[in-house]
């Protein structure tokens, strides 16, 4: 963890070939009117060109008309504006491009200038509050230096800086909001698999972040092996699917039984149950099947069985078009159709009820390790989860042991309060050795004690 352990990431950890580097130095992922920018003062520097007796901001506070300002110095910042806080993500790629592409071209040959800047920037996993003052922002990156060496490289910056901060701050949002309980990271398929290590970092840097505030040991449980490749540890994990269900030609049960067999018993055995959209009518059959492979390990004292055919929970995932058959329908969308209140309630119900049904197959000799083995399953609940709809079940007490969130994770919304975009502004500029304060009207420089000199 950066923020903590006080190490940034290598630049190898964002896999950056020649091409990649290549394009960077050269502009290819920047706004072309910031390439422009370099074109103009690169000329007037290689021409030589003094401002002259021009009107400018700087007018009767220090003299710049024999200043050559294409090779001007400048101090710039970069920024997130988001009530009432950010988890900064992104800071150690930003650093990481500045390293590999700060610099201009003499023919075909790059001269790296990045030593020659002064960089102070804040630790991934930092938040940055906002109270909505534009004046007062909290920087998270400062940039000293010749402007036409690095002022190519603001698009990249800025992009790297703004996914994973909104990321990392959409789970921590979710993570408050479901009182302590696991979130499960499921966006992959909402994005393109080229940014899956993106998410997956700025995941666990909100779990950490979670940790550290709420005083909490929340574990991450990331769903590709790609979405821990920067961290370098972990696994991904999960469990069945509808299309495994539907490879069994629809049968739940024997699919949860097949995947026991066959995976690791560290993997939890956790149930998709909404194939046939009858969650509690699918649950009871998975437990039935289960539990007989249990009750003949324990019968035979094979410790290793039980653990495989242990049910570890079960996951209602119905469709927000649909309502379950196991619920009369209310004809009110907020309770009726998905995975909604009286669901969860009544499924969990049935789980704990269902010993009973156990202990008249089986007989009263199994009444405790039945009562046992239902009411140690678990209920994981997907389907168009946000903050919203988790605060809506935390509070009314809803018996959820788990959220598996997805696109939720990834919304960029000016009105739902989850834009995490970043800006740049320069702030001063350099004339001699002192730099002077200079901005467009409704920015100005500001200070952020987390920052720390970057040693170049």
């Amino acid at each position: 963890m950066t923020w903590l352990n006080k190490k940034r990431l290598p630049v190898e950890t964002f896999k950056m070939d020649d091409d990649i580097v290549h394009k960077l130095r050269t502009g290819w992922y920047s706004d072309e009117y910031f390439n422009n920018t370099i074109r103009v003062l690169r000329k007037r520097a290689e021409s030589k060109i003094k401002f002259g007796e021009h009107h400018n901001d700087l007018t009767g506070v220090v003299d710049v008309s024999n200043e050559i300002n294409g090779d001007i110095e400048v101090e710039m910042q970069f920024f997130t504006r988001r009530k009432p806080y950010s988890i900064v993500a992104g800071v150690d790629e930003a650093l990481a491009i500045l390293k590999v592409a700060t610099g201009y071209f003499e023919g075909d040959q790059f001269i790296n200038t990045y030593d020659q800047l002064e960089v102070e920037a804040v630790f991934d996993g930092t938040m940055a509050p906002y109270d909505g003052d534009p004046l007062n922002i909290s920087p998270v990156l400062i940039v000293r230096g010749r402007y036409r060496d690095f002022g190519h490289l603001e698009t990249p910056i800025l992009g790297v800086l703004s996914l994973p901060t909104r990321i990392a701050t959409n789970t921590y949002n979710v993570l408050e909001a479901a009182n302590g309980k696991p979130v499960l990271f499921f966006p992959a398929r909402f994005d393109h698999y080229k940014i899956q290590a993106v998410g997956g970092y700025a995941y666990q840097l909100a779990i950490q972040r979670y940790n550290l505030n709420h005083n909490k040991n929340l574990d991450p449980f990331f769903s590709t092996g790609e979405q821990k490749d920067w961290w370098g540890y972990g696994d991904a994990k999960g469990t069945i699917s509808h299309a495994s269900i539907a490879c069994f030609y629809g049968n739940t049960a024997e699919t949860v039984l097949a995947f026991s067999e066959s995976v690791p018993i560290d993997t939890p055995r956790i149930a998709l149950v909404d194939f046939h959209n009858d969650c509690i009518h699918t649950t009871l059959e998975v437990i039935d099947a289960m539990f007989e492979r249990y009750l003949k390990a324990y019968k035979e004292g094979n410790s290793e069985h039980m653990a495989r055919y242990q049910l570890f929970g079960v996951r209602p995932d119905t469709s927000g078009n649909m309502i379950d058959r196991s619920i009369e329908p209310l004809f009110d969308k907020k309770q009726d159709n998905g995975v909604n209140l009286r669901l969860v309630r009544q499924l969990r119900k049935a789980i704990d009820n269902h010993s009973e049904k156990l202990i008249e197959k089986y007989g009263a000799s199994v009444t405790a390790l039945a009562k046992q083995y239902c009411e140690a399953i678990r209920i994981t609940v997907t389907g168009g989860f946000n903050v919203e709809k988790i605060k809506y079940f935390e509070e009314a007490g809803a018996p959820v042991d788990s959220y598996g969130v997805g696109s939720s994770l990834l919304s960029n919304s000016s009105l739902e309060g989850t834009n995490n975009d970043y800006t740049a502004d320069i702030v001063s500029v350099k004339v001699g050795n002192v730099y002077y304060p200079l901005s467009k009207i409704g920015r100005a420089k500001c200070e952020n004690d987390k920052l720390h000199k970057i040693e170049l």
